[in-house]
């Protein structure tokens, strides 16, 4: 499994010619519903199920972890590790590159976040509101409130605060999101380290992990990622990883062949089904193999053009 994690971060450094000025990594935790009395089968609260709880980061729509747990832990375990690691293999290719840490209120951690601090790693992180919270954004939200009243249309305001919990041992930077619609108020914060405007930082920066939560569906639907029904833990771990692979050579793909096409930005399932299942004839004799395709086949241009690209000349 560590080798094969090895293997995902050369290949994602590999695939830049030139440094990165900045790099986002995405955390994220799923549910993998099981399909029997598995090792590691957990009943989860939240998910209403028994499952397991894999942990995946991404770099934009390049997967670099695909780490199977069991569904008793808290949502962020190994997080951090794992972000070390990450940070240290990064960093001896590009020393330079600036790294951002982004994930849910589910990884706010105050052990996490004072790591990033003390290695220069930037973060945006999602934060639970609490009354505390509500109290400090009160005032303003009435006045939101106010123009709604007068509108009848959505209002949103976005004010920096600093914040501390107990458990911190400091203040730190949040950005409170102060929305009102038909349905009633909708408060959101994150805390963060980046420099900038409230709303650019909340709208540009941090919503924009709603990108990962795709690639998640493409794995765990489009190369079955949730088949993980062994009964033993590191088989089920070795089956994410195959369909890890086989996401990362997907991508790989779409990334250097599909530029400029049609599927440049389909979905892994729709390339699994549309450009590579493909019903053929296979002829063997001593010397070679034909593969004969159907001359109906209604991607074949974009076929050839795949093929060219990944094997020039």
């Amino acid at each position: 499994a560590v080798a094969i994690h090895r293997v995902f971060v050369e290949r994602f450094i590999a695939s830049y010619e030139e440094p990165p000025e900045e790099l986002i990594l995405d955390f994220d935790a799923t549910d993998d519903r099981v399909h029997g009395e598995q090792e590691g089968r957990f009943f989860h609260g939240y998910y209403d199920t028994y499952c397991f709880l894999p942990l995946y980061v991404f770099c934009g729509d390049q997967l670099l972890v695909g780490y199977l747990r069991p569904s008793r832990i808290d949502g962020a375990r190994h997080a951090w590790a794992i972000l070390a690691l990450l940070v240290r293999q990064l960093r001896q290719a590009w020393p330079d590159v600036r790294i951002i840490f982004r994930g849910d209120s589910g990884f706010c951690r105050h052990r996490m976040l004072r790591w990033c601090e003390r290695h220069g790693i930037g973060y945006i992180v999602g934060l639970t509101g609490n009354p505390r919270l509500q109290r400090l954004i009160e005032d303003d939200f009435v006045q939101v409130e106010k123009r709604f009243k007068a509108t009848g249309e959505k209002q949103r305001n976005f004010l920096d605060l600093l914040y501390g919990a107990k458990s911190w041992g400091r203040r730190r930077a949040v950005i409170a999101k102060l929305e009102i619609t038909a349905q009633g108020r909708n408060p959101r914060f994150i805390v963060t380290n980046l420099n900038g405007d409230a709303q650019e930082l909340y709208d540009g920066v941090y919503c924009a992990r709603g990108e990962m939560e795709n690639r998640i569906k493409e794995q765990q639907l489009g190369m079955f990622a949730d088949r993980t029904s062994a009964h033993h833990w590191w088989a089920n771990q070795f089956r994410l990883l195959l369909s890890s692979l086989a996401y990362v050579l997907m991508e790989s793909i779409r990334r250097l062949a599909l530029y400029d096409t049609e599927l440049a930005r389909a979905q892994v399932g729709t390339l699994r089904l549309k450009l590579f299942k493909v019903g053929a004839v296979v002829l063997r004799n001593t010397r070679r193999i034909r593969f004969l395709l159907s001359s109906a086949f209604p991607y074949q241009q974009l076929f050839y053009i795949v093929a060219k690209r990944l094997v020039p000349g």
